[in-house]
């Protein structure tokens, strides 16, 4: 198939979890002997063509149009403020992709339009008025999921993409759950979890000095409890609540740390309340996008990850740290995908599950692994197995294709 691939991050610019999906589901396309060609957004220094692992990628760069979209557009976009730029941005690059794409479909057959939440899918709502070629919308997360309620300009284009594409494919169970919660139809709705790259993310593969920069880093010693958190830092991530949680686990474990990787809004109450709880020689954290070489020493370095969500329509992390054979905490009550991935229990258990609302159940979950470290050990390779049981990128891009290929049918 040749597969027109709308997605607004896309390496070397990532934001979060979309970011690294499209990258690994698109190269795995290409194993499987498709066409890939992606329509991204421009940012930075890199270039508006190129092909990588035989993907064509191709960005679209943006202009300001803020001060014209201020006067024309809906009060719901007008309460962004500052942030009419960034829809802007992402209506312009949207509207270059679809031109192109359009144009493309007259010299080019294309098999398959696939277009990965709102961002995307002004662009795809705009090639729908000039072809029919069959549409899949992916759904990684929600408007109303991310910000409790959220403009509705964005929840009508999320409404309106469900409605056009013939087929909608999200990441959890947990998530079509809440879609059809919210009315979206059932019929179109298939679940295909997220993966990631055991090869890349295998603890086999870090020497061991290198492991032990990272903790020399943060001052943490070989006989000291490491949690590791990493994700963007918004109410949704449970960030806080982790914080909140720390003074009841070093009453237990005093000799803990807790490292946070991150960017996001929160970055200031995080300081805050560190320092209003007196964990400043606890808590370490780096505001700042961190390589994933260096990312994997971390997960390598750490003695047990904690990912305390509130909102999680699945979460690659969790994936990363398993992989990695680390004991994981996740947020499972709600819409978390989390508990999808977590076995919290019985032979196979590989983490534990907790509400991430509640900063003393995040507690009661970090305790439980740290007073039994060979439980732990277990529950780390319980995990990396699960990982290669269910959640490798070729099996993801195997069940995507199948839905695409059903509707060429």
């Amino acid at each position: 198939m040749k597969i027109a691939f709308m997605v607004y991050e896309y390496p070397p610019y990532l934001v979060g979890g979309l970011g690294t999906y499209a990258q690994y589901i698109t190269k795995e396309f290409i194993k499987l002997g498709h066409d890939v060609t992606v329509f991204t957004m421009h940012r930075g220094t890199t270039q508006l063509r190129e092909i990588t692992g035989g993907v064509e990628i191709r960005r679209y760069p943006t202009v300001d149009a803020s001060d014209v979209f201020a006067p024309i557009v809906t009060e719901d976009l007008k309460r962004w403020g500052t942030y009419i730029r960034f829809f802007s941005d992402i209506f312009i690059y949207n509207v270059m992709a679809a031109s192109d794409l359009v144009a493309e479909t007259m010299k080019t057959k294309i098999d398959i339009i696939s277009f990965h939440d709102w961002l995307s899918s002004i662009g795809a709502l705009i090639s729908r008025k000039h072809t029919t070629i069959p549409m899949v919308f992916h759904v990684h997360s929600t408007e109303w999921g991310r910000t409790g309620d959220g403009s509705q300009v964005i929840k009508y284009l999320e409404e309106k993409a469900a409605l056009t594409a013939e087929r909608i494919i999200t990441v959890s169970y947990a998530m079509k759950e809440d879609l059809v919660k919210h009315g979206w139809p059932e019929d179109k709705i298939s679940v295909v979890w997220n993966g990631v790259d055991a090869n890349v993310y295998n603890p086999d593969k870090c020497r061991p000095e290198d492991v032990e920069a990272v903790r020399r880093r943060y001052n943490i010693g070989r006989e000291e409890n490491m949690l590791l958190f990493i994700g963007r830092l918004t109410w949704v991530k449970g960030v806080r609540n982790l914080i909140q949680a720390m003074p009841l686990i070093l009453k237990e474990h005093p000799n803990t740390k807790l490292v946070i990787l991150g960017r996001g809004e929160e970055q200031k109450d995080i300081e805050e309340l560190t320092s209003r709880l007196g964990l400043s020689n606890n808590v370490y954290y780096r505001y700042e996008f961190i390589p994933e070489n260096e990312r994997i020493l971390h997960y390598a370095a750490a003695d047990l990850c904690v990912f305390p969500s509130i909102y999680e329509p699945f979460g690659i992390v969790s994936l990363e740290a398993m992989a990695m054979k680390k004991p994981i905490v996740v947020g499972a009550s709600g819409v978390c995908g989390f508990r999808e991935q977590v076995i919290s229990s019985g032979p196979e258990q590989n983490g534990v599950h907790i509400n991430g609302n509640d900063p003393a159940d995040i507690a009661w979950g970090v305790k439980l692994i740290l007073s039994d470290k060979e439980k732990a050990v277990k529950m780390g390779e319980n995990g990396r197995k699960r990982v290669l049981n269910y959640f490798t990128w070729d099996k993801v891009a195997q069940q995507t294709i199948k839905i695409y290929e059903s509707l060429l049918k």
